[in-house]
């Protein structure tokens, strides 16, 4: 296989779907709206100090996150979010590999909003 090859190919396992991140204001406004799925992937303990008003809440590090994370219908939009913003990124990476369409994330996560 020749060095061009390597970089035309693109791998099974590759998403198709896209992730954005948006700003806390655009994401504040976003899941304002009914009907959003929204989730929060920080932990039990994070939870608890507060969370955004009709979030899910799906533990990132859980060992049922990818079973739990296909409950939400992975042809709607998803709104993502943790504490800074690390989690939820390496989350909506995951997502697109089970087949997620879009996810748009909080930058900067929880602290920022």
């Amino acid at each position: 296989m020749g060095i061009l090859n390597l970089f035309n190919k693109k791998s099974a396992s590759e998403a198709k779907g896209k992730i954005e991140i948006v700003n806390a204001s655009e994401f504040r406004s976003a899941v304002e709206k009914k009907g959003v799925q929204l989730v929060d992937v920080r932990t039990p303990a994070e939870v608890n100090e507060g969370k955004i008003k009709n979030a899910s809440h799906v533990d990132f590090f859980s060992p049922n996150f990818q079973q739990e994370i296909m409950r939400l219908n992975p042809k709607e939009t998803v709104y993502i979010y943790c504490r800074s913003g690390n989690r939820s990124q390496k989350a909506a990476k995951i997502m697109l590999k089970l087949g997620f369409e879009h996810v748009i994330d909080l930058e900067g996560g929880y602290m920022n909003y």
